[in-house]
């Protein structure tokens, strides 16, 4: 069974170094909208998802670790898009519109290695309708939680993902989790991951550090950034995907603290198929959203495992605090 209908899913994982790139294709198309809450995003065709402004479908999503490096991961997708005859027709062009966001994964293994064109086309040849693997793949193989009291007590971020179908409906979720905050369980209040105590033995609570008086690290704009795609077999309209996104950052807000910093970049797609041929209650939907969001972000983290070795910093994993 598929993931969501009318969506594909892949990732390319760098063997080089921790870094990579995730794709969510639609091959029929998707009408999309985005949500950006951070300060300091890395983003590409985020302004054509506005409501007012005249493309009316999207045809892959890209999330990509490297930082703006990164975003030339798009143009792999697009030239694979192109080649399976996927895209906007122009004349005698055909088109592919293919939003992309990235984020910062540059301290870990040499920065000179990041996603690029092959890399996106990669991530294209390995998408399929099966649920897409989580942990330290694509674009959160070398992402990071935790970051704000040094990335020496920072803990293993990577992908996640969930769905739900009600009433014939389907919302789902992928996550990768880069955050500067930590990651909570909200049903026990408990960190999964974040910061660790100076000795590194132990989960130090980020916000409690602060009410205690205690101040983070310096850390520079975007060296963070929590990025997601929610997808829905559900019709929607533009304005309906915008709010869907929007609607969708509550799941973030639940299990990431902080969350929207001035150092992440955070943002969520959303991306309506249609291939349900329903619509549905916006509100129900988003609420939907937010969860399968919040679910993605502690699968991120709990099936992401420690990295090391020569010339990468020692970052533990949730797995090893359990």
């Amino acid at each position: 069974m598929s993931f969501v209908r009318g969506v594909l899913c892949g990732h390319f994982t760098d063997p080089r170094r921790p870094t990579g790139c995730t794709v969510v294709i639609a091959p029929g198309g998707a009408v999309g909208g985005v949500d950006v809450r951070g300060a300091s995003p890395g983003t590409r065709e985020t302004e054509l998802l506005s409501p007012i402004n005249a493309v009316q479908q999207v045809h892959a999503v890209m999330l990509a670790g490297g930082s703006a490096f990164g975003l030339d991961a798009a143009g792999g997708v697009m030239r694979w898009l192109e080649e399976h005859g996927i895209g906007i027709q122009a004349g005698p062009a055909r088109v592919p519109i293919v939003p992309a966001a990235i984020l910062f994964d540059l301290l870990i293994g040499d920065p000179l290695i990041r996603p690029d064109a092959a890399a996106g086309y990669a991530a294209c040849q390995a998408a399929d309708e099966e649920a897409p693997a989580e942990g330290n793949v694509g674009a959160g193989a070398g992402a990071m939680v935790g970051k704000l009291f040094g990335i020496a007590r920072a803990m293993k971020g990577g992908v996640g993902r969930a769905a739900v179908t009600v009433n014939g409906i389907t919302v789902g979720a992928i996550v990768v989790v880069n955050a500067v905050g930590d990651v909570i369980d909200p049903a026990t209040g408990r960190v999964v991951a974040g910061a660790r105590s100076a000795d590194g033995l132990s989960m130090m609570g980020t916000t409690q550090a602060f009410l205690r008086g205690e101040l983070p690290a310096e850390l520079w704009g975007g060296s963070a950034t929590t990025l997601g795609v929610v997808m829905t077999d559900a019709v929607l309209d533009k304005t309906g995907a915008n709010k869907l996104a929007q609607m969708a950052h509550d799941g973030l807000a639940r299990c990431i603290n902080p969350v929207h910093t001035i150092t992440d970049g955070d943002t969520i797609f959303a991306l309506g198929t249609g291939a349900s041929g329903q619509s549905a209650n916006l509100t129900v939907l988003g609420s939907l959203a937010a969860e399968v969001v919040a679910t993605a972000v502690l699968r991120a983290v709990r099936a992401a495992v420690a990295i090391g070795g020569p010339g990468l910093p020692n970052v533990p994993a949730a797995a090893d605090f359990a």
